[in-house]
């Protein structure tokens, strides 16, 4: 078992340094500044983490946090920032006479070497990105996950990348691709989203009592809801509320709202967004409920009288989750609709 551990080790890491170092060589390609070769420290600094890793855990992994993807990210999303800002370069006006000359001269031009489009290497490295992050978790060590928590997690990992990727989408539209700020701050979520991955906040554990042993009963639980703040459980939801959908929504809501952008797959993401959201605060809800303390007045059965506590905040729960899951679903058929009547306005105004 710990040779088995030590080759996925070396196959998830290799798998990282391959994507990494094709990530950075487009970036030197298209900037033709070698000095952007530094960017690979992250990727070589992997070795010596194996060897840190494998030396001092026991399952060739560690629990709650993941050195090796960290520094695989560290490699990726300076380059990716770097060929976005190019492409963002490439859209501006130039010969216009409000560019402004300092941004020219901080962002490097294209060389137009390539054969493939500057816009498909990028959007090719990005998705690539998100398959390696997958794959690359699914064939390290499990170190002290079980194979349900590991399966969770790679589909917890599958539906983040694709509200991350869509991201990227949004810089395409003709009222988004040449205002850098815009672009800046949606990088910014981008890197801000990815600090998911190293983390891993499946590890559960019941309350431990004073003698060492894990408690099975409720009421053993409720005990051990007053050590800690948290569980890991609502951590977990309160860190992908606040590293991605929280933001998401809001970045969306802006482009939605300020800058126009109004299309199917927009309001598709925008209203998942607000419906994840709104079933991350009802989660962390229904945890916190079941393990809430029973009060001094309770009754004389009182499991019974918690549990009717319990159902009365949860329907109270589900009614507010309902209006506003229709409400978004209004707000969806209202802004297709509205899509919809641009589509067919456009072309008559074009006749005429």
């Amino acid at each position: 078992c710990r040779v088995l551990n030590i080759l996925l080790a070396l196959l998830s890491r290799f798998l990282f340094a391959v994507h990494g170092v094709l990530t950075v060589w487009r970036v030197v390609e298209v900037t033709r500044d070698p000095s952007y070769w530094l960017l690979l420290m992250g990727v070589a600094l992997l070795g010596v983490e194996m060897t840190i890793t494998i030396k001092y855990t026991h399952n060739a992994e560690w629990k709650w946090f993941s050195p090796m993807v960290f520094l695989y990210l560290s490699s990726v999303i300076p380059s990716i920032w770097f060929l976005e800002l190019n492409l963002l370069q490439s859209n501006l006006p130039i010969n216009t006479s409000n560019s402004d000359p300092q941004l020219f001269s901080q962002i490097p031009l294209t060389m137009g070497l390539a054969k493939l489009d500057p816009e498909n290497w990028v959007e090719a490295l990005e998705q690539t990105m998100l398959i390696v992050l997958v794959l690359g978790r699914w064939l390290m060590p499990k170190g002290d996950m079980s194979r349900d928590q590991l399966s969770q997690l790679l589909m917890v990992y599958v539906g983040l990348g694709a509200d991350i990727l869509d991201i990227f989408d949004t810089f395409k539209e003709p009222q988004v691709k040449t205002k850098q700020a815009v672009i800046l701050v949606g990088l910014s979520l981008f890197s801000w989203a990815l600090m998911q991955f190293p983390l891993v906040l499946t590890q559960t554990s019941r309350p431990t009592l004073q003698d060492g042993s894990q408690s099975e009963s409720p009421q053993a639980g409720l005990a051990g809801w007053n050590i800690s703040c948290c569980s890991s459980e609502v951590w977990s939801l309160l860190l992908t509320v606040g590293l991605q959908d929280g933001p998401f929504l809001i970045y969306r809501l802006y482009l939605m709202i300020r800058e126009n952008v109004l299309n199917q797959l927009m309001i598709f993401f925008t209203c998942k967004n607000i419906l994840i959201v709104l079933l991350e605060v009802y989660r962390i809800c229904v945890v916190h409920f079941e393990n809430r303390p029973e009060g001094g007045n309770q009754s004389c059965d009182p499991s019974h009288s918690q549990s009717e506590w319990i159902d009365g905040q949860d329907i109270g729960v589900r009614l507010s989750l309902s209006l506003s899951l229709s409400l978004s679903l209004s707000l969806y058929s209202q802004l297709s609709i509205k899509i919809k009547q641009k589509q067919l306005k456009s072309p008559e105004s074009n006749i005429t």
